[in-house]
């Protein structure tokens, strides 16, 4: 990922200014000009927010002239990149602030006019904020667009947990409700808006798996060819988290196995080694067994607790009578993202979202 300054820059802040003066060249634009060199101990969303602020105070006036200053920018093919977002941004508040039906409703279609020079999904929270309801129905129409950018919007923008983001009590409040947007964009032509479809979906797993089961299952019923792999894809949370429905749709059924392990090669472990296991998985019943095999690292926390990750071990076809071998290299370095503590832990196999035991281990500093 890059960093803050890659992205929004103070290049990227001076063809902004460059722009917008080009645009309103009667304007104050001195507090945007200042935030140019004010963005260096900024994070990303503070970058954009700082320059969306400065936006505001050197274009005063309604909404309506703010929006053709805009338009009259964005005339320029250099308002692209990583500068739209405190552009949209900009957008988005000067309309709801405005408090008119007029406002709200342009305010939408210029941030869809927008959404091609880079996205504009970040800007659709303050609407969504505002008036979900009617958000949602504009987003809802912006699915039949000739723009797959446009489509796209529709989808990524109304996500519960969009990275980066705001969160939308609206939405979080009424699980499913942007459910609709989805049916009607699932078989787009455009992978694009398809891997958004999937990932929206996917966020639901947090609060309502059974939701994305449901929705997964009524798309299989009416699918085109791109659509298993789109539900592959949605499903692959509650999938790690062993829903049993997730996994019978995917064909992963309870199977009757008999299961030798988890089995470790050490008992003690020092942070920043790795740990050995293995199994033995035998189909002792009468039909032919699809797994899903994963295993469950359950860690010691900060505070002492201990928290469980699932990872993806292998996928397999097992015939009556036959055995198979499963094992894996665990490694317990230190990562930015990833921290480890002494104490307590432990591995569990997991095979079509149910438990086949558990071995501890001790991990050391």
């Amino acid at each position: 990922m890059p960093f803050a300054d890659e992205l929004i820059g103070p290049d990227a802040a001076r063809t902004l200014l460059r722009t917008i003066r080009t645009a309103a060249p009667k304007a104050d634009l001195s507090v945007l000009e200042e935030a140019v060199d004010q963005l260096g101990p900024l994070a990303l969303r503070a970058r954009a927010d700082l320059l969306r602020d400065a936006l505001l105070t050197g274009l005063p006036g309604d909404y309506a002239e703010f929006a053709r200053t805009i338009r009259r920018a964005a005339e320029d093919p250099d308002v692209q990149g990583w500068s739209i977002w405190p552009v949209t941004s900009a957008v988005a508040s000067k309309a709801v602030d405005e408090q008119t039906s007029a406002a709200f409703d342009d305010g939408m279609s210029l941030l869809a006019e927008l959404t091609g020079r880079l996205t504009s999904e970040f800007a659709i929270r303050t609407f969504l904020r505002a008036d979900a309801d009617r958000a949602l129905e504009i987003a809802l129409e912006w699915t039949q667009s000739s723009d797959e950018h446009v489509r796209r919007l529709a989808s990524e923008g109304t996500r519960p947990y969009l990275p980066w983001s705001v969160r939308v009590p609206a939405i979080l409040a009424r699980p499913g409700v942007t459910v609709p947007i989805l049916d009607e964009l699932y078989r787009d032509d455009s992978d694009y808006v398809r891997r958004s479809v999937a990932n929206h979906l996917n966020d639901f797993s947090r609060d309502v798996p059974d939701l994305v089961v449901r929705s997964a299952e009524r798309w299989l019923d009416a699918p085109d060819a791109n659509t298993d792999r789109l539900v592959r894809h949605a499903l692959r949370t509650v999938i790690k988290n062993g829903h049993r429905d997730a996994l019978a749709l995917l064909g992963f059924y309870p199977a009757d196995l008999d299961v030798d392990g988890p089995n470790l090669d050490v008992a003690e472990l020092r942070i920043g080694d790795s740990v050995h296991f293995e199994a033995s998985i035998r189909n002792v019943g009468t039909e032919p067994a699809k797994v899903a095999i994963d295993y469950i690292v359950h860690h010691t926390k900060a505070n002492g607790g201990m928290t469980g990750k699932t990872f993806k071990l292998t996928t397999r076809t097992i015939a009556p009578g036959e055995t198979i071998d499963v094992a894996r290299q665990h490694s317990f370095r230190t990562l930015t993202t990833r921290k480890y503590y002494p104490g307590p832990h432990s591995i569990e196999l997991q095979i079509n979202g149910v438990s086949y035991g558990f071995v501890e281990f001790v991990l050391v500093g």
